[in-house]
């Protein structure tokens, strides 16, 4: 694949783009594209807001685009089935059949586009959603709308979102026609996942050694279960993918990682990104904030299911971000950004967030 261009360049795509977008909407005449807004993002696409300006229906109209580029490098996140290696086509993909359950709130898709040909990379288009949302640095317990919002209105967005979650594992992922996200012949059991990210926290690692995931991963693999029915799990679940405007939701995003699994996975994950936002940076929690375990019965009343044992989810949710902040430094290394013998790999929020877990379930390890 071709390496996408440097933000510096990205003006450079605006003839293109609005090429490409006027193709895409035929009843929009004048077309033109503003310029490229980076915002903060995550590690996998890169996240680019394009102010549009067209004539509709014979009066001006001024919007906004989102447009996400693949990176260049392989996927932020081990492969679920075979081809499945280009996470913006496998984000568009599932957006298009979450769209079609009508069950949550979704931006608006515009169109993908495979060739990457016409901008550098793989891309797709959807329309922008303005609101707020929790970013993660500086972390929204200490600073931002969250931070800054009254106590009801806290407990009312983490609700909203927890809500939302219990809405998304309610798709019947066959139904939805998610089966694209098995390999043929495989089932979508808590076996196959711990097994896929060992296999990526291993091959990441290469020669080095990480006790807190060897751990967590010797754990999981003696505490599996293969009671829970496979689901659809949205892979990362988390208040920081949720648009909000006010207590309501706008949209959920980033569906990279979607996966049929078993849903405790999202659970666990939006509980330990709790953790990262509270314990692992020092941060109190704030008045009207649920805690972890009013969470987990707000989720339970939602899915109408019994209070769930959330251990398993939270120590697989805690190893598998250790995981992906090894991979998104040997990123770094590899674009040259970062030396190669950092340690950053190590020692970060992620590794202190499963060293909290591991020590609060008597799971015990130590560094040498």
């Amino acid at each position: 694949m071709a390496d996408f261009p440097a933000p510096e360049s990205l003006e450079d795509l605006g003839p293109r783009f609005r090429d490409w977008l006027a193709g895409r909407r035929p009843e929009a005449s004048s077309l033109e594209v503003g310029a490229f807004e980076i915002p903060q993002s995550g590690f996998s696409a890169k996240t680019v807001f394009v102010p549009v300006r067209s004539v509709q229906g014979g009066r001006e109209v001024e919007e906004k685009v989102v447009l996400r580029l693949e990176s260049p490098e392989p996927a932020i996140y081990p492969q679920q089935a075979p081809g499945l290696d280009v996470e913006i086509e496998i984000q568009y993909r599932a957006m298009e059949k979450l769209h079609a359950t009508a069950k949550l709130p979704l931006a608006d898709l515009v169109g993908y586009e495979a060739d990457p040909a016409v901008l550098g990379a793989p891309f797709f288009v959807m329309e922008y959603r303005g609101g707020n949302v929790m970013v993660e640095n500086p972390p929204y317990t200490q600073e931002g709308f969250f931070f800054e919002a009254a106590p009801a209105d806290r407990r009312a967005m983490v609700e909203a979102g927890l809500q939302a979650l219990a809405c998304f594992h309610g798709i019947d992922w066959q139904e939805a026609g998610f089966a694209w996200l098995l390999p043929t012949g495989e089932s979508g059991t808590m076996a196959r996942q711990v097994r896929l990210w060992d296999d990526y926290a291993r091959r990441e690692l290469g020669t080095r050694h990480h006790p807190e995931l060897e751990v967590a991963f010797d754990w999981l693999h003696a505490h599996l279960s293969e009671t829970e029915l496979p689901g659809l799990s949205w892979g990362d679940s988390r208040p920081g993918n949720i648009i909000f405007r006010g207590n309501e939701i706008l949209c959920l995003t980033d569906f990279e990682n979607i996966a049929v699994a078993p849903t405790s996975i999202d659970l666990g994950w939006w509980l330990m990104f709790d953790r990262s936002q509270h314990e692992s940076v020092g941060a109190a929690r704030l008045e009207g904030e649920p805690t972890r375990q009013e969470q987990v019965a707000i989720y339970a009343e939602a899915a109408g299911i019994p209070l769930p044992d959330t251990t398993f989810g939270e120590i697989f949710a805690g190893a598998r971000y250790a995981a992906i902040v090894v991979r998104v430094m040997n990123r770094l290394v590899q674009r040259g950004q970062m030396p190669e013998d950092n340690e950053i790999w190590l020692h970060n929020p992620a590794s202190v967030a499963l060293q909290g877990l591991l020590a609060e379930y008597g799971i015990g390890t130590e560094r040498d």
